[in-house]
């Protein structure tokens, strides 16, 4: 298995904001962000690529990201989107770490934070917070088998998350 951090769970859990705690943590591993990555492919954001070319291009973004990170990728964290985690080869990329939380305490760690207005345009499917729940209700049970670590993201602050992340990692690669 690959040396790399797969950070997969619920839009909004904060994988980017505790990919980048963990490299503060640890000089020898570096940040990426899969939506990042695909904008930066498309030279389109996000919620464009959603309204104009529809989910399934996207997720046919996601899937060549993913071909890509297997192949090109070692030593990072990798912070993904929410539908990330149903790319074919995802154990191949590193070992996986689901942000495990309840969905009213996503959507209050969005609704809450000081940017809310920028996080739910960011995220197209947040639009509409009784189908982001149905979709959390979907996904939840899935995130769990895919993944080889699960945390609990309400259950302490990101420092004692991330140190817990990396030891379970760090166990699992030895």
């Amino acid at each position: 298995m690959k040396n790399n951090i797969v950070l997969i769970g619920f839009m909004g859990v904060g994988k980017g904001t505790l990919a980048r705690r963990l490299v503060r943590k640890d000089s020898a591993l570096y940040a990426l962000d899969t939506d990042d990555m695909i904008e930066s492919l498309t030279n389109t954001k996000i919620k464009k690529i959603f309204a104009t070319a529809g989910e399934s291009a996207f997720r046919a973004l996601e899937q060549k990201t993913a071909n890509w990170l297997e192949k090109n990728v070692t030593n990072a964290v990798i912070s993904t989107g929410g539908g990330f985690f149903k790319v074919q080869n995802i154990n191949k990329i590193g070992t996986i770490v689901y942000l495990k939380a309840e969905f009213d305490w996503i959507y209050s760690r969005i609704v809450e934070s000081p940017n809310a207005k920028k996080k739910l345009k960011k995220r197209p499917l947040f639009q509409d917070s009784e189908k982001a729940r149905s979709l959390f209700n979907e996904r939840y049970e899935a995130y769990e088998a895919v993944a080889d670590i699960v945390v609990d993201m309400s259950a302490g602050d990101q420092e004692t998350i991330a140190d817990e992340i990396i030891r379970k990692v760090r166990s699992l690669q030895q």
